[in-house]
């Protein structure tokens, strides 16, 4: 995707995949003055070892500033997290999640646990193979997704069944969000990354919020 946009001509993927702090963006989200779901550095991660501390603190800032929006951020290095967050701000519209593919990163769903954040959420979206006995204690919600793009691995519905077994033993919402291509493609789809639930499995088609979200859409 960035290597896209920087063919397009977006300044802002002028380096493509290298890092890149966009100070000018900073304090765009004060300019919105309708809310909105704002999904945090969607294509990075906050707490890459090369942001600095001080970037992340002027990004909280931002968002406790701009408190009418709520934001979701998702990140891979949970140990930075976890040592970062005592200094952070975490007011209740700042949604912090880890990524967890596959059985083998569950480690960084504790780190996620000891950090004050109001909502906690696992993005196991690509899930890329079975996660048994998912210990989702002070999580908040788990969404869940196939991959798709060049050279996409495939998600397995039996995966998919033991997480939402998981969820529902132990009461926290799950929101299937796409079955991915090669699942889609197994299923004879018409929607190429499998996103339309209509078109699912009878046991796929979980769309469920924590009960904060639920609030705010009634």
């Amino acid at each position: 995707m960035s290597k896209r946009l920087k063919l397009m001509g977006q300044p802002n993927y002028r380096n493509g995949f290298e890092l890149t702090l966009h100070e000018h963006m900073l304090e765009v989200p004060l300019t919105w003055k309708r809310p909105r779901k704002i999904f945090v550095n969607s294509m990075s991660d906050l707490y890459h070892k090369d942001v600095p501390d001080e970037f992340i603190q002027r990004v909280f800032h931002t968002m406790t500033r701009a408190n009418w929006h709520q934001y979701q951020i998702l990140t891979k290095r949970a140990d930075r997290l976890e040592k970062i967050a005592p200094s952070l701000p975490w007011a209740k519209h700042i949604w912090q999640g880890v990524s967890v593919e596959n059985a083998e990163y569950t480690f960084r769903i504790d780190h996620l646990r000891r950090i004050p954040a109001h909502i906690k959420f696992l993005s196991i979206e690509p899930l890329l193979g079975p996660i048994p006995e998912l210990n989702l204690s002070g999580i908040d919600w788990v969404i869940v997704g196939g991959e798709s793009g060049g050279n996409c691995r495939a998600m397995e519905l039996e995966w998919v069944s033991g997480v939402h077994t998981d969820c529902e033993r132990q009461g926290v919402p799950m929101f299937v969000k796409q079955t991915g291509e090669k699942l889609a493609r197994r299923l004879k789809l018409k929607s190429k990354k499998g996103g339309d639930q209509t078109e699912w499995p009878t046991e796929l088609r979980v769309r469920q919020f924590p009960l904060r979200m639920v609030d705010e859409r009634t």
